[in-house]
């Protein structure tokens, strides 16, 4: 059984995207996003779940200049998973006595419609995260009525819904990645993949990014996620995290990264793994594995003299 690093306490989203993930592993709470990787690294999990991103408010910064900066992991899959949050109180709360709410400030920003509609007089605390807002509502000397968290977190903390499904948007998606240490095979191709990767500038000049888009587009392969990031190495100074649909064992994929190492000043492979919406790609015409060895052997009878 593994046991999974995740972003802690008990009852966050990140938990309930383990569950998904891996219903049967041993579940390793950590207090941050760097915390849950780090014991990746050092061998006291064998793996991590943490947040990428949120259809609502982009990608989570940590987890992007941890997957850059630190110490090498690889994505091995992914998971989407629907934000429903619900307003968690103590047995026998109900809506009019409730005056002091506390959440994470990304929850707080999800629900305002509610709160300002339901709870206009309420004073809103911001948390750590909607798990230890949970936590410190169900002790009984808490200042505090009520928390807004995922419905997990009542199951943990022993509270129950005073509302359910109080986002702004219904439609909010968070996706969550599962990480392991190199060195064990990738996973293997599904026809319905994605990869990740991480691209340093060689040097900055005019159309320096359009060089690294152009691998991408000549082998028609399709980005769903691109983000720049300060490399911290002065303004206007930035480096890239792609994701793009294909596995690295696919030609395409592989001469698209082959042509960014040429170029790049850095090349950073984060992954090749199922795509959590199993969408398969749309292959354009002689961008296939099959088109791919088609010329090579024409170049290789072309340098052989033959014609």
């Amino acid at each position: 059984m593994p046991k999974l690093a995740y972003l802690g306490p008990e009852g966050t989203f990140t938990e309930a995207a383990l569950r998904l993930l891996d219903p049967d592993a041993e579940r390793m709470p950590c207090p941050n996003v760097s915390a849950a990787m780090d014991a990746v690294r050092s061998g006291e999990a064998d793996g991590a779940v943490v947040p990428l991103e949120n259809s609502l408010e982009g990608a989570i910064p940590v987890t992007l200049d941890e997957l850059a900066w630190g110490e090498p992991l690889l994505i091995t899959a992914e998971v989407l998973l629907p934000v429903e949050f619900a307003l968690l109180a103590r047995e026998g709360t109900e809506l009019p006595h409730i005056k002091r709410v506390i959440t994470h400030p990304a929850a707080h920003t999800q629900c305002r419609n509610f709160l300002a509609r339901e709870l206009p007089d309420a004073v809103v605390i911001a948390a750590a995260s909607t798990a230890a807002a949970a936590r410190e509502v169900a002790d009984p000397s808490s200042p505090y009525d009520a928390a807004i968290a995922a419905p997990i977190a009542g199951e943990h903390y022993g509270l129950v819904p005073v509302a359910s499904g109080i986002g702004d948007r219904p439609d909010t998606v968070t996706r969550f990645i599962r990480l392991n240490r190199p060195g064990a095979p990738l996973p293997e191709p599904t026809g319905a993949d994605k990869t990740s990767l991480v691209a340093f500038l060689h040097d900055d000049h005019a159309g320096a990014l359009l060089e690294m888009l152009t691998e991408f587009a000549v082998r028609g392969i399709n980005l769903t996620r691109i983000e720049s990031r300060p490399t911290g190495n002065g303004i206007g100074r930035y480096f890239f995290h792609f994701d793009c649909e294909g596995h690295v064992a696919e030609a395409r994929v592989g001469e698209a990264l082959a042509g960014l190492h040429r170029i790049s000043g850095d090349l950073r492979f984060l992954g090749s793994y199922p795509r959590a919406d199993r969408v398969p790609p749309t292959i354009r015409h002689g961008t296939s594995d099959a088109d791919f060895a088609e010329a090579g052997e024409w170049l290789a009878r072309i340098r052989a003299g033959q014609v």
